[in-house]
C-alpha cells in the first residue's frame, strides 16, 4: 500500500477505498454518518431563485437495502475473515433478526467498521452518527468490534425542533456513539459560556463597563511556615489560622512574576486591580475573579446548544442530511489536534472535511457518487478561496470516462455535468422519460432576466440526428443555448447542424454565442469551455467563505 494521502477526496466504494489507500493506523479520527436504512431516497436539492423547494432532485443513492445475493455474500465474507467476536455476533444477529433488508443493512456497515478500526492509530477515536432506529444494532456491532470496554459515550444531540406523534413521544434526537482504538486517546475538554442565570447567581458583581465579578479567597486553612505564612501588607494570615494561598486558574494574570513566591504573587494582582481589599479593620484581601476567567461549564453528553440547520442559514446547501459545521467542529476539536488526520468515509455534501479544513486538521472524505463529490468540490472551493485538494477515482483521460459510463452510464453523466459545472436537470431519465434535458446552466440576461443553457449528454454512439433533437428541445424549453457534450468524436454532419442553428444574442453583454455547440469529453479534459455568457452559473448553493487571517481565528464570511 502506498503512502497516506490528505487533503483528498475519493470517489468509490468506501469498502474499497479503505482497502486499498488508507494504510492502518495512519488516521487520528474518524467520523461517519452512514445512511440508517429509513427507506428513503437521499437527494441533493439545489435552490431556486424564488427560494422555493426545486424540482431538479438528483437521487444520490438510496439507503434502503434488500437481503439479496450480494447481502449473503458479505455475510460469508464476515464469517469467513472477520474475527470470531464479530463473526459470532454478526451470525447471532441474523438468527434473531432474520435474513431480512434490516440484516443487509448491518452487513454492509460491520464490514466497514472493521476496516474503519483497522485504520485508526491506537490513540484514535471514531464518532459513529446514527439514529435511534440503527443505534442499538450498531452499538451491538460496535461491542465485538471495539470491545464494550473501549466505549467512550453516546452523546445525544438534539436535531430538530419539538415533533408530535400519535401514539409516541416526539423523536427530536440522534445519538453519536463515540469509541476509542485503545484507553490511550487524544482528549481535549470542551467547554461552553455560562447561562446567564449562573453568571447573574454567583458574579453577583459588576464594573462599571458591566464586566461580572466574585469575591474568591486568597487563603487556604492551616498554618504553614515560609513566604505563605508570612505577613503581606500588613495582614497577617496566621492570626486566623491560615495560610495565603493563590488558586491555579489565577497563574495566567502573574506573567513574570508565575514563579515568584506568594508574596510576589500578591503583589503582582495587586498592581493590576485584581485584589479586593476589605473595608473594614482586619479584614482579608480576596481576589476579583471575573467569570470570563473561567473556561465555561464543560460540555456533558446531551448536546441541546447547537440548533439544526434552518431554511434561512448561510451554511445551508439543501443537502437532506447535512449536518452543522458547529457539531463537526466539536467532534474534532475534542478528539484531534491540529495537523492530525481526519477521515469521513461518508462524506455527503462534506462538512466533516470543511470543519477539518477549517480547524487545520488534515482530511480524507469519501463518497460513492460523483454528484456528492461535485458538491463537496464547490463547497471546499467556495469555502476556502485557493484551497488545493486532490480526487481520485474521476476520471482523467478518455479511457477512465468510457470505464465510467460502461460502469454506471448515470455516475458518468453526472461527471460529465461538473465538467461544465452544470445543474443535474431531474430523474426524468431514471423514469423512462427522456425529455433532452440531462443539465442546465442559469445565466442572467438584461434587466435580470433568467436565461439557461441546456445541457444533453451522451455516452455511446452519437448522430446528427441527435444534435437536431436538442435543437429542438432548445426550442421548446425557450433556453437560449444547448450544449452537446458526447463521449465518441462527433462528425461532420453533426458540426453541420450544430452551426446550422445560428446564434444567441446576448443583449447584456452585447456578444454572439454560438445557439447549438458540441463538445468532446476529451474536449473538456484539455481544459475546453463552452462559450457561455460571463454570467453563466451551474446553480449550486455557494458555501460562505472561511478566510483565515495570521494569528486570528478563522471566520465565516456570508
Amino acid at each position: 500500500m502506498s503512502e497516506l494521502k490528505t487533503n483528498v477526496l475519493y470517489y468509490g466504494d468506501n469498502l474499497e477505498i479503505l482497502r486499498k489507500y488508507i494504510p492502518d493506523e495512519s488516521v487520528d479520527l474518524v467520523y461517519l454518518d452512514p445512511p440508517f436504512n429509513s427507506k428513503a431516497d437521499y437527494n441533493v436539492l439545489f435552490r431556486e431563485e424564488s427560494g422555493e423547494r426545486s424540482a431538479a432532485q438528483i437521487r444520490a443513492f438510496s439507503d434502503f437495502w434488500h437481503w439479496d445475493s450480494a447481502a449473503e455474500e458479505t455475510y460469508r465474507e464476515i464469517i469467513e475473515t472477520c474475527p470470531d467476536k464479530v463473526a459470532t455476533m454478526v451470525s447471532a444477529l441474523r438468527q434473531g433478526i432474520g435474513s431480512n433488508d434490516v440484516m443487509a443493512y448491518l452487513v454492509m456497515m460491520t464490514l466497514r467498521l472493521v476496516e474503519l478500526r483497522h485504520v485508526l492509530k491506537p490513540t484514535g477515536s471514531l464518532y459513529l452518527h446514527c439514529d435511534p432506529t440503527a443505534g442499538p444494532y450498531l452499538r451491538v456491532l460496535m461491542g465485538s468490534i471495539f470491545e464494550a470496554k473501549r466505549f467512550r459515550n453516546e452523546i445525544v444531540w438534539k436535531r430538530t425542533h419539538a415533533h408530535s406523534g400519535a401514539n409516541r413521544f416526539g423523536a427530536v434526537h440522534d445519538t453519536i456513539l463515540m469509541y476509542g482504538k485503545s484507553e490511550q486517546g487524544t482528549w481535549n475538554i470542551q467547554t461552553t459560556a455560562y447561562s446567564a442565570q449562573y453568571s447573574e447567581t454567583f458574579f453577583r458583581f459588576a464594573d462599571d463597563d458591566g464586566r461580572r465579578y466574585r469575591s474568591t479567597i486568597l487563603t487556604g486553612s492551616g498554618i504553614r511556615h515560609g513566604a505563605s505564612g508570612e505577613p503581606w501588607r500588613g495582614i497577617d494570615p496566621t492570626a486566623s489560622g491560615r495560610h495565603w494561598a493563590i488558586p491555579g486558574y489565577v497563574r495566567p494574570l502573574l506573567g513574570d512574576a508565575a514563579d515568584a513566591d506568594v508574596q510576589g504573587a500578591l503583589d503582582r494582582l495587586d498592581s493590576i486591580g485584581r485584589i479586593l481589599w476589605p473595608s473594614k479593620a482586619g479584614g482579608i484581601p480576596s481576589f476579583k475573579q471575573y467569570i470570563d476567567d473561567m473556561a465555561g461549564t464543560q460540555i456533558n453528553d446531551v448536546w441541546t446548544d447547537i440548533p439544526p440547520i434552518s431554511a434561512q442559514a448561510k451554511e445551508r446547501l439543501g443537502y437532506p442530511t447535512q449536518k452543522p459545521l458547529a457539531l463537526l467542529e466539536r467532534v474534532i476539536t475534542a478528539s484531534s489536534n491540529p495537523g492530525d488526520v481526519v477521515l469521513d468515509p461518508f462524506c455527503g455534501c462534506g462538512t466533516a472535511v470543511v470543519a477539518a479544513q477549517k480547524l487545520n486538521r488534515r482530511w480524507i472524505g469519501i463518497d460513492i457518487t460523483h454528484l456528492a463529490i461535485t458538491v463537496m468540490k464547490e463547497r471546499l472551493r467556495d469555502t476556502f478561496p485557493g484551497i488545493q485538494f486532490e480526487v481520485v477515482g474521476e476520471p482523467v483521460d478518455v479511457g477512465g470516462a468510457k470505464a465510467l459510463a460502461a460502469q454506471d452510464r448515470y455516475q458518468f453523466q453526472w461527471w460529465a455535468l461538473s465538467l461544465v459545472n452544470a445543474l443535474p436537470a431531474g430523474e426524468e431519465k431514471k423514469k423512462g422519460a427522456d425529455t433532452g434535458i440531462d443539465g442546465v446552466i442559469g445565466f442572467v440576461e438584461q434587466g435580470g432576466k433568467a436565461a439557461r443553457v441546456i445541457v444533453s449528454v451522451k455516452s455511446g454512439h452519437v448522430t446528427a440526428s441527435q444534435v437536431r433533437d436538442l435543437k429542438g428541445v432548445v426550442e421548446r424549453e425557450k433556453a437560449s443555448i444547448g450544449l452537446f457534450i458526447t463521449l465518441e468524436p462527433f462528425t461532420q454532419p453533426m458540426h453541420t447542424e450544430a452551426v446550422s442553428a445560428g446564434f444567441y444574442h446576448s443583449a447584456l453583454w452585447d456578444r454572439d454565442y454560438p445557439k447549438v455547440q458540441i463538445l468532446t469529453i476529451e474536449d473538456l479534459l484539455a481544459g475546453k469551455q463552452p462559450q457561455l455568457p460571463p454570467s453563466a452559473s451551474g446553480g449550486f448553493a455557494k458555501a460562505p467563505k472561511i478566510v483565515v487571517e495570521e494569528g486570528k481565528q478563522q471566520q465565516l464570511i456570508p
